[in-house]
């Protein structure tokens, strides 16, 4: 599947070269995609998301959400010194991490809530009034006019 040709897509359609792009970023893409911390992706209305990832041990401050061309970025790394700390077992794991999402085009984050061990982003697309469909209206012309034109 890596000899994925969407030259034949671009025949009919105008525009669709990020989605090329996008195509190629997951084919090329480490063959083990990173699962610390676990995540949801779910949908909350016609044009609105919620990604919750599950960030035990984590506090607010330890937590960054940040937005950078298209793509979504939440860090985290801890910041006390657990050195005076003797474990005899240790199952939450707090190890820095960085989660990354391709956000599509008109999609931003609206806020972003930490509770429970779970950091929630809540996203929105918001497509423009120029993008909406709308219907064009048809000038019909005169009679007269048509006669005129079509015997000169």
């Amino acid at each position: 599947m890596r000899a994925f040709d969407p030259t034949p897509l671009f025949r009919a359609s105008v525009g669709f070269d990020r989605m090329a792009d996008l195509m190629d970023r997951v084919l090329a893409a480490e063959p083990v995609q990173p699962s610390y911390p676990p995540y949801n992706i779910e949908k909350t209305d016609d044009n609105a998301y919620r990604i919750s990832l599950a960030v035990a041990g984590f506090s607010a401050d330890e937590l960054a959400v940040d937005v950078k061309e298209n793509s979504l970025v939440i860090s985290a790394r801890k910041t006390e010194d657990e050195a005076d700390r003797t474990f005899l077992h240790r199952g939450i794991a707090t190890r820095a991490f960085d989660r990354r999402f391709h956000l599509a085009d008109h999609v931003r984050v609206t806020g972003a809530t930490h509770a429970d061990g779970m950091l929630h982003i809540d996203l929105v697309r918001e497509i423009p009034e120029a993008l909406k469909p709308r219907r064009i209206e048809i000038a019909r012309a005169e009679p007269s006019r048509l006669v005129e034109a079509s015997a000169a």
